[in-house]
């Protein structure tokens, strides 16, 4: 009976969150719930939670073999669903010896590209029948949102086989046009780059992999993309330029010219992304986006990297934009302030520059 009153306890707070339009909810022994809404942090009114009813709550929401990894590992990612409500991405954590839990809330509702206020040419990327995508920024920013809207693009118009690899699954597909099979690590697969190479006996025409996080990823990742799949994927990178340093530079020296000739021939493209608090409230994403032309192409080759912006400016007519051209439009349009857009620049001086 006990363990049903702290589920049932879990459950109401994150109806709350959801209620609240919260973003994320924190629980912390010896604090508060805290929500984070429109980015800000907010406490919810209420008694201290103790860390006997956060362990209990694991307890209750976990199986047996997480809640012996959570114990032996000291964190752990899972995912959580409410049948009405949605999913919600969770890792629960040890800090000061003390339990917290950081809880990301995923809608059932898959959005579109339009109704995210992407920009429309990110469609191309779903027309692709070959290469490697990359959405790329900051945790917390949106990257699975768009990922998922791109799949979910795929799955109403093309017939194809589609498979995700992700830790946790977060939105949860139905398929339509297309047959999509979602794999979660640990749950289904034992990493990331076993998932991957599995897939090059799985027929699949697209492939979205949930987090890079090592070389050997990576690797096959370009290598699906190379050998005739639609391959997207995500990185904690903060702009183009980084995201391909990030990846050249995950390998040894001897392998990264293989590397940067191997990406300069597969990739499809990369977004870069932010979402940004707006003057009406909610947040609104700000873009850096290329496309892999010949310039694009040569420039990742010859290891000139830091050539890539000039490239973006001077090719705006093929999509392409800069996160501070994307920041000024999103000023101009009145959707968000001067200095939340400065704020969020990786090139201050440029932005004002635009902005004058």
């Amino acid at each position: 009976m006990a363990s049903k009153d702290y589920k049932k306890q879990f459950d109401n707070l994150l109806m709350l969150a959801v209620k609240n339009n919260a973003s994320d909810l924190h629980l912390g022994a010896g604090r508060k719930p805290i929500l984070r809404i429109d980015s800000v942090l907010k406490e919810i009114e209420g008694d201290i939670l103790k860390q006997e009813e956060i362990l209990a709550i694991l307890q209750e929401i976990l199986t047996t073999e997480q809640y012996s990894k959570f114990n032996a590992e000291r964190d752990i990612d899972f995912s959580y669903g409410l049948k009405t409500t949605g999913r919600f991405r969770c890792n629960a954590y040890f800090q000061l010896g003390k339990v917290s839990c950081a809880i990301r809330f995923i809608p059932q509702k898959i959005m579109s590209l339009e109704n995210l206020n992407l920009p429309p040419v990110l469609n191309l990327f779903c027309q692709a029948h070959q290469g490697f995508v990359l959405v790329t920024g900051p945790s917390g920013h949106g990257k699975s949102t768009t990922l998922a809207a791109l799949i979910d693009e795929i799955n109403h118009t093309r017939q194809e086989h589609i498979i995700t690899i992700e830790d946790p699954i977060e939105y949860v597909f139905a398929n339509d046009k297309s047959v999509i099979d979602q794999r979660e690590v640990l749950l289904d697969t034992q990493t990331f780059d076993k998932a991957l190479r599995a897939t090059f006996r799985q027929d699949p025409n697209v492939i979205m992999v949930g987090e890079m996080r090592d070389a050997e990823t990576i690797a096959t990742a370009i290598t699906a993309a190379e050998t005739g799949h639609l391959v997207f994927a995500t990185l904690h990178t903060n702009s183009a330029a980084q995201t391909i340093h990030r990846i050249v530079d995950s390998f040894e020296g001897a392998q990264q010219k293989q590397i940067r000739a191997q990406l300069a021939a597969s990739l499809l493209g990369i977004v870069s992304q932010r979402l940004i608090p707006c003057i009406k409230g909610g947040t609104i994403p700000a873009c850096e986006i290329i496309f892999n032309n010949a310039a694009i192409s040569h420039l990742i080759r010859d290891n000139k990297i830091h050539e890539m912006s000039s490239v973006i400016e001077t090719s705006m007519d093929q999509g392409m934009i800069t996160l501070n051209k994307s920041l000024a439009k999103l000023v101009k349009d009145k959707e968000i302030k001067k200095d939340i857009a400065l704020k969020y620049s990786l090139n201050t001086e440029g932005l004002k520059t635009i902005l004058r």
